[in-house]
């Protein structure tokens, strides 16, 4: 049997032949690219791929912000049964060039002028590098070669000869489940980055255990592509709404999600906790600004909303026809019209993961009838080994098993995977895929849980970050970071207190809510280190963050803090490019700050 992908296209292009597969924003314009449009830059992007010399095994690198391009170039690698390597478009020359020594990329294909110039200085002293394509039309350095621009790229594949045709269909036939489809490599929060092999057989069973769980989802449903695509999550989620044949809507720049999701209104979208949190902290506040009358309704309904959907929808019980009935009134009345402000007004499905996602917000946005669907997973299981099921999924879990993956809680409470989506190793890392297994071939996460009564899932911490304070106790930081995140105030969230007296924080915030703030509050300052130093400031952080832990042990709560006047970012290695927090890095840049805090 043929892998999925390798026919994926040319199966959907027969189906839907000139429907919609793709769009992307071209001036403004959401422009659509139909299925058999799609179909036919695969084939002369696979073409070209076997023109510019890449062989069965061999593997190119995309590094780039989202594009539909992309998307075809994965496909055509397949056709090629070569390797698509993504990088993150917020990539440094360092770690591009880690990823391109480690996988013997020859071909990188860059998506602007930045990437060009992070691609040539890797370039000059990577010459196994040969070749260049750029997707924006970027002004090239002097002494510049070999680089090519995407279209030149494929008029390669229109004039390639009937022989180049006839081996690129020879190598599609010939592909083979144990082909690697994907080398996913790891944030390296810890230490250097880990490429996770990914065989096709991975993303086989991957789609069909996906279809089989999510059976509310259709080829009329619709979806953006927000997350970057060298995400798993994204990556996995996008290949499986073409298995499906929804329309996806390619998202270019972050920023500028809410306006796409304003534009494009998809029934489903995959995402991770913080656009929820932001989402979640932009209704409070206007309900906040409302007037007693509405702000009364308002909790009115989140009260009859939380009754009808979370004890009566979620387990799959009919509610009374009072209840329904107020329901409806206040549906069609107060969270219509958020969910129309938002752009989910049709709304399906949202799968999120990729941290912790605080119970509190889960709750508000299912009484609002949004379906904030909660899972867990990891570039090394192909995305998803949990999530929650249509009917009796439980608040505060990351949801319950896929089919035909099984799960386990071994030594230290450490989650352990055993299934056809995990990965088969790490590449060139026999050591490293050693230590990843039991002896029994079970993966070791790396995060620690336990299963509930329900047989779901419950993510207490990840292992590494899990620290002890001086006196002997335990601290999930990941728990409190996330409750910390509801708060509009409150930007990212550093806990300390490995072998400390008590635990701290190192806290950016968020600096337009926190100038609103002072403005209202006839709060003067001349900058923004003068702003987070004010004792006003900090004394209304300080009242906020005792009310948001009041419900963690004594031991767990942050007892002081310290607000940073700029973000942690990834220039300054403080961030994976999953956004994720550095500890080690953030530990050794705040020091000074870190021990004022216990002096």
């Amino acid at each position: 049997m043929p892998n999925i992908l390798t026919t994926l296209i040319e199966k959907q292009a027969l189906k839907y032949g000139d429907r919609e597969a793709l769009s992307y924003l071209c001036k403004s314009v959401w422009t659509p690219i139909s299925w058999k449009e799609l179909h036919d830059e695969t084939d002369l992007a696979a073409y070209a791929l076997e023109a510019l010399g890449v062989g069965v095994g061999d593997k190119i690198a995309i590094f780039s912000g989202n594009r539909p391009q992309m998307i075809a170039l994965d496909f055509a690698s397949f056709y090629n049964r070569a390797v698509p390597v993504s990088i993150y478009s917020t990539s440094t020359a360092e770690q591009v060039k880690y990823i391109v020594d480690d996988a013997a990329i020859e071909i990188i294909f860059a998506g602007d002028a930045k990437q060009y110039e992070i691609a040539r200085e890797v370039q000059r002293i990577t010459p196994s590098l040969r070749q260049i394509v750029t997707f924006d039309e970027v002004e090239r350095q002097k002494d510049d070669t070999t680089t090519m621009t995407y279209v030149d790229f494929i008029r390669l594949g229109m004039n390639a000869t009937v022989v180049g045709h006839q081996e690129v269909e020879q190598r599609r036939a010939a592909s083979a489940p144990e082909d690697i489809a994907a080398i996913i490599y790891t944030s390296g929060t810890t230490g250097e980055p880990k490429g996770a092999v990914l065989p096709h057989s991975c993303f086989n069973a991957a789609m069909e255990i996906h279809r089989e769980r999510l059976t509310m989802l259709s080829d009329r449903d619709t979806s953006v592509c927000f997350l970057p695509l060298s995400h798993i999550f994204e990556r996995a989620w996008t290949y499986f709404c073409l298995y499906t044949g929804m329309k996806v809507s390619v998202n270019y720049d972050p920023h500028d999600i809410q306006t796409t999701v304003h534009d494009r209104k998809p029934t489903c979208m995959c995402s991770v906790p913080r656009f929820w949190e932001k989402v979640y902290t932009a209704v409070q506040e206007k309900i906040a600004e409302m007037g007693a009358f509405q702000r009364a309704v308002a909790h009115r309904a989140l009260k009859i909303g939380r009754k009808r959907n979370i004890d009566y929808a979620r387990l799959g019980r009919k509610a009374p026809w009072w209840l329904e009935a107020q329901y409806r009134f206040y549906d069609s009345r107060v969270f219509a019209p958020m969910r129309r402000v938002i752009g989910i007004n049709h709304g399906n499905i949202f799968p999120t993961a990729g941290a912790p996602l605080s119970p509190t917000i889960v709750e508000f946005f299912q009484s609002c009838g949004i379906n904030v669907m909660i899972g867990y997973g990891l570039s090394e299981t192909t995305a998803t080994v949990t999530c929650f099921p249509i009917v009796g999924y439980e608040i505060g879990t990351v949801g319950t098993v896929m089919p035909r993956v099984q799960m386990k809680i071994g030594d230290n409470n450490e989650i352990l995977v055993k299934g056809p989506t995990v990965t088969s190793g790490y590449y060139h890392k026999p050591e490293a895929t050693a230590e990843a297994f039991t002896p029994d071939g079970w993966f070791r996460t790396g995060d620690a849980g336990y299963i509930d009564a329900s047989g779901a899932l419950v993510l207490t911490e990840r292992i590494k970050d899990l620290f002890k304070t001086s006196n002997g106790k335990y601290i999930a930081p990941q728990a409190l970071e996330s409750r910390l995140g509801e708060d509009k105030y409150i930007e990212q969230v550093a806990v300390i207190g490995d072998q400390r007296k008590y635990v701290t924080a190192i806290i950016v915030p968020s600096f337009p809510v926190l100038k609103e703030y002072a403005a209202n509050n006839n709060i003067s300052y001349g900058t923004i280190e003068e702003l987070v130093h004010n004792p006003a400031i900090v004394a209304m952080l300080t009242e906020r963050i005792g009310r948001l832990q009041k419900d963690f042990a004594p031991f767990e709560r942050i007892k002081k803090f310290t607000l940073l006047p700029q973000p942690f970012t990834l220039e300054n290695g403080e961030l994976t490019n999953t956004l994720k927090i550095k500890r080690p890095v953030i530990n050794t840049h705040y020091s000074r700050e870190i021990d004022a805090m216990y002096e």
